[in-house]
């Protein structure tokens, strides 16, 4: 009984905040009119500073300098964040954008922004935040141009159903757009013709972009070389994975895509499975690969196929390629090379 206590004290004591070791905890609490800091000191553990001022990020660069000794700073994830995190990262030791999903202390009590400052400096001195990654990496700027295609893809495919749906009010299809007869039906439709047009010439310059990027980045370059990723592929899984060392594993990596699930137990019964927060962009580039190689004959056709020889279902054998081509993807990024067949159908 007591080798027991022993161990279970053992494992408490190792139980170390990854904050620790800083002289100045500092939460920012930023809006596009107030600014809130809240600052925790070493010397002072027990004391909570909390200020409030017009948002001014050259004043608040000039506050952080002048603070003494190391400091780590914290804010929540929001549009401004990663800009903020490029104005803040030479003026403190670390800074960290948290994920304000998980930080349910702030949703109890009266809420201002200086009290979300405070709750946020105890949160982050405590231990309790759970880190989304920001890099001041160049390749964190291809977000921008991801981020920007997926909406103008996405307003392209509004507005075509919207011209499907005004046809059909007519009775018409596609190709009997000539022949509308109601002028209100005709003026709304040149109108949409228009914009489809031009989405479709913006589209345009984003995928000669998109090609560019490829033929000047090597680890671009290498990403193509995995069959059924294309160069608009390749710049989605770089742009959201950034570098590969910052998930400590592939699984991490699989979970970060939204190709795994944890199973949900308690009292020894499990009741289910729970898929974590994940990246919509990297889990649509995976399922759309793996459907890829499937429909056709290349080289991971044959890890497909060795799946269902074995008995898993189609859906199953779908969902394990798209790991797969994953785990590919994750070490072709941290390693920098290209994708060799002949060593992948080997290992198989």
């Amino acid at each position: 009984m007591r080798e027991v206590k022993e161990k279970n004290r053992k494992k408490t004591s190792s139980i170390v905040n990854v904050y620790s070791g800083y002289d100045h905890y500092i939460a920012v609490d930023w809006s596009q009119e107030n600014m809130a800091l809240a600052r925790i000191s070493k010397s002072r553990p027990n004391k909570v500073r909390v200020s409030q001022h017009l948002s001014n990020y050259k004043e608040l660069q000039q506050m952080l300098g002048s603070i003494k000794g190391k400091r780590i700073v914290v804010l929540e994830e929001s549009s401004p964040a990663q800009w903020l995190y490029l104005q803040l990262y030479d003026y403190a030791e670390k800074i960290v954008v948290c994920d304000p999903y998980r930080n349910r202390l702030l949703s109890e009590g009266p809420k201002t922004d200086p009290i979300d400052a405070r709750k946020l400096c105890l949160l982050l001195y405590s231990g309790m935040i759970k880190e989304i990654y920001h890099s001041h990496a160049k390749v964190y700027e291809l977000r921008k141009y991801v981020s920007s295609y997926i909406d103008l893809v996405k307003m392209g495919v509004r507005v075509k159903n919207q011209r499907t749906g005004f046809l059909s009010q007519e009775g018409k299809s596609k190709t009997m757009s000539d022949k509308i007869e109601s002028e209100c039906t005709s003026f709304v439709l040149d109108i949409q013709t228009e914009q489809i047009s031009l989405y479709e010439e913006q589209k345009e310059k984003y995928e000669v972009l998109f090609d560019k990027l490829c033929k000047e980045n090597k680890t671009l370059k290498c990403l193509c070389t995995i069959p059924g990723i294309a160069a608009i592929s390749a710049v989605k899984i770089l742009a959201m994975m950034v570098e590969a060392k910052r998930f400590p594993n592939a699984k991490h990596y699989l979970a970060y895509c939204g190709l795994v699930s944890h199973i949900i137990e308690s009292g020894g019964k499990v009741y289910g499975h729970r898929r974590p927060r994940y990246s919509r962009v990297l889990k649509e580039v995976y399922k759309t690969a793996a459907n890829s190689v499937i429909n056709g004959n290349g080289p991971l056709r044959k890890t497909n196929d060795l799946y269902l020889d074995n008995g898993m279902s189609e859906h199953n054998a779908r969902h394990a390629l798209a790991r797969y081509i994953a785990r590919i993807s994750f070490g072709i990024v941290k390693t920098e090379t290209i994708f060799k067949a002949y060593k992948e159908t080997e290992s198989k």
